[in-house]
């Protein structure tokens, strides 16, 4: 799929994230880039997270609650989810 720069600009200018930032997300996200991903806000993820109805996977690492990338792509259906170098 090809997103030519009118439509990127477009999108980014929108609460919500590009195909191609969204297949640039390194294994696990914070809670705030994935909701931007989701087009959430903040506070309703972690009020998601809070009721356990949030659609993604997450884990606890030190302390900091982290999103599972491939959770997010396959939520979003998202082809492909073995990066290319």
């Amino acid at each position: 799929m090809k997103i030519d720069k009118a439509e990127e600009a477009a999108a980014k200018t929108e609460r919500g994230m590009t195909l191609q930032e969204v297949r640039s997300l390194p294994v696990t996200i914070n809670v705030v880039t994935a909701a931007r991903a989701l087009g959430l806000g903040q506070n309703k993820a972690y009020e998601a997270i809070r009721d356990g109805v949030f659609p993604l996977d997450t884990i606890v690492v030190g302390g900091s609650r982290r999103v599972l990338t491939a959770s997010l792509w396959r939520l979003l259906q998202i082809d492909g989810l073995v990066m290319e170098p």
